[in-house]
């Protein structure tokens, strides 16, 4: 049976999941193709398990809060010439339940058992709690 491996990522600076959207509908954040896409680094040594059906889960202020599926890696070379690797994105965010998380440098794997799950069909676009609540329901395990 094929594995697969998720991502986990900081998104620094980002207020809410609509800035994340907003982000990636710039020009500087999508590839040549118009996908989002988050450069890096580092290239993952797990790419095979990535590209088999995994997400890249975003952290924003604190909590995991969505995902995207990564569709590709793509080299990328920077104006320094170093290479680079291009984290190729769906389009479609899928709100997840939000879940704590301590701030970490760079991206991590995180196995498909501990992912938050999505939020159900219709609720992606229920009015979010204030960021204070819900991260006081997190630390208490509501959400």
């Amino acid at each position: 049976m094929d594995k697969t491996v998720n991502l986990i990522k900081l998104s620094v600076g980002t207020e809410g999941v609509e800035d994340l959207l907003q982000w990636q509908q710039t020009r500087q954040a999508q590839s040549e193709d118009g996908l989002p896409r988050h450069v890096t680094r580092m290239w993952p040594k797990r790419e095979a398990e990535i590209l088999n059906g995994g997400s890249i889960y975003w952290v924003i202020k604190g909590l995991v809060q969505c995902r995207q599926k990564v569709l590709r890696l793509d080299e990328v070379t920077g104006s320094d010439g170093i290479r680079r690797c291009a984290i190729v994105l769906d389009r479609q965010l899928h709100r997840t339940q939000s879940v704590l998380r301590r701030p970490f440098q760079g991206w991590r794997y995180l196995p498909p058992e501990d992912t938050p799950p999505d939020l159900p069909e219709g609720r992606e676009t229920d009015d979010a709690l204030p960021l204070e609540l819900n991260r006081a329901l997190a630390e208490i395990g509501v959400i």
